[in-house]
């Protein structure tokens, strides 16, 4: 069964990074918007290449709405389950979505035992998100619909009263519209296009 679509949801605005020393090791928490695994892997990627001394570099993402099944998470080489996984908690609770969260350790000397990693991590993955600019995201769905030259005049009237983006139109013998509207305006667009053209259009819907 799939998941309830989150109609929007609270994302990062920019690369945002905050520092903490903990028993001499420093923490270098960074965060940002991930909407895709590969966003994300990239993210973790560049930052192994800036920081090539760091002793860890452990991670976690949420890549789409809160509730997405597209998550996962990292120790980097910590004991296993004291870095990734607390990381990961600290997101899922936090309600955002399109997020990646990384913790660059350099090594102070001084071992922090497990339970002493498993706060560090959490409280770093907390701090950088107090601050941290968001913005809300509005869910889309992908809309595409053919239709008789007719009715574009009343067809584009509609559209142009919701809540849509990349609108592309195509014109052969039909014209063939593509948008990607409002999940919570999805159902109402429908209607209206089967009313505005007496049922003369073809709906082809994507709702994930």
């Amino acid at each position: 069964m799939k998941n309830k679509v989150e109609l929007s949801y609270s994302v990062p605005l920019e690369l945002w990074q905050v520092e903490l020393e903990i028993k001499r090791s420093k923490f270098l928490t960074l965060a940002n918007n991930a909407s895709s695994r590969k966003e994300a892997d990239d993210f973790v990627r560049s930052l192994r290449e800036l920081h090539p001394q760091a002793s860890h570099v452990c991670w976690a993402y949420i890549a789409g709405a809160p509730n997405t099944t597209v998550r996962s998470m990292s120790d980097d080489g910590e004991p296993s389950g004291t870095a990734g996984m607390p990381m990961l908690k600290v997101i899922e609770h936090s309600g955002y979505g399109d997020i990646v969260v990384a913790v660059v350790r350099y090594f102070g000397g001084t071992k922090l035992g497990t339970g002493g990693l498993q706060r560090a991590y959490s409280d770093a993955v907390a701090q950088v998100l107090v601050d941290m600019p968001t913005k809300i995201k509005v869910s889309r769905s992908h809309l595409k619909f053919i239709y008789d030259y007719e009715f574009e005049g009343a067809v584009s009237r509609l559209i142009g009263r919701y809540d849509v983006e990349n609108t592309q139109s195509e014109y052969g013998a039909n014209v063939v519209t593509c948008i990607d509207v409002a999940t919570s305006e999805f159902n109402d667009l429908k209607a209206e296009l089967i009313n505005t053209t007496s049922g003369k259009i073809n709906i082809l819907a994507d709702e994930d």
